[in-house]
């Protein structure tokens, strides 16, 4: 027997103003996240990339080809009723930030590490005023409380669409301040992206490729780089 599949019934994809936001409407039907509450959105911007997703169905509705309808799902039935658990999670990345813990050896990797991270632990103790400590090799390094403090308080400032943008922005990389930067504009995801992988790239090169890895870092990237842009259109 073959498995059921959902296919598109509808003809039109409008949206429509709503007093909290946008919706999108199938055939004037207002769009339901998979709990059935209402998929309402923050912009107009986000509202029109999400239409275009479901315009653009043909046939079977894959939720794979529609990564902005997910995320906003995500917003309205996981981070809104949980907020405050899910910045705690995000912020305390700051505690085993990617960025502080450094290789002892060999030297060109180390120096690697110090050229991508060293200007992004510098921003951080300047714009966000959250001076990370670093060590190298494997002893652990406690942060200070009052930097955590700062580092859970920028988090938690965020809106749930924006703090479902920064989920993956974060725990992808392995990161809170790449997560961070990217969604300041310090850097692009494809720079976060890079960033995160370079022991990984370092161990490539030294020991060759593995197409798994490999398979699994474009993956990562493809993640990053919708987080990104549901950021961006969250703020339009």
């Amino acid at each position: 027997m073959s498995e059921w599949k959902a296919r598109r019934f509808w003809k039109s994809v409008n949206l429509r103003k709503e007093a909290g936001g946008w919706t999108v409407l199938l055939d004037e039907r207002p769009l339901r996240t998979p709990g059935k509450q209402p998929l309402i959105l923050p912009a107009g911007a986000l509202a029109e990339a999400i239409a275009e997703e479901w315009q653009t169905v043909e046939d079977v509705i894959n939720p794979q080809d529609m990564p902005l309808t997910r995320a906003a799902n995500s917003a309205i039935e996981k981070v809104i009723p949980q907020f405050a658990q899910v910045a705690a999670m995000l912020a305390e990345y700051g505690g085993t930030d990617l960025l502080s813990y450094r290789a002892d050896a060999p030297e060109t990797l180390v120096r690697a590490q110090a050229e991508g991270w060293d200007p992004l632990i510098d921003w951080a103790a300047t714009e966000l005023k959250a001076p990370l400590r670093i060590t190298h090799g494997v002893i652990p390094v406690p942060q200070e409380p009052a930097v955590l403090g700062k580092l859970h308080a920028e988090v938690a400032e965020l809106d749930p669409f924006g703090l479902t943008a920064l989920h993956d922005l974060v725990t992808l990389p392995g990161s809170l301040i790449l997560g961070l930067a990217v969604i300041r504009g310090r850097i692009d995801a494809d720079t976060a992206h890079a960033l995160s992988r370079i022991d990984e790239e370092f161990q490539a090169q030294r020991w060759g490729r593995d197409t798994e890895a490999d398979e699994a870092a474009r993956n990562r990237l493809v993640a990053l780089r919708s987080s990104e842009r549901f950021w961006q259109l969250s703020r339009s």
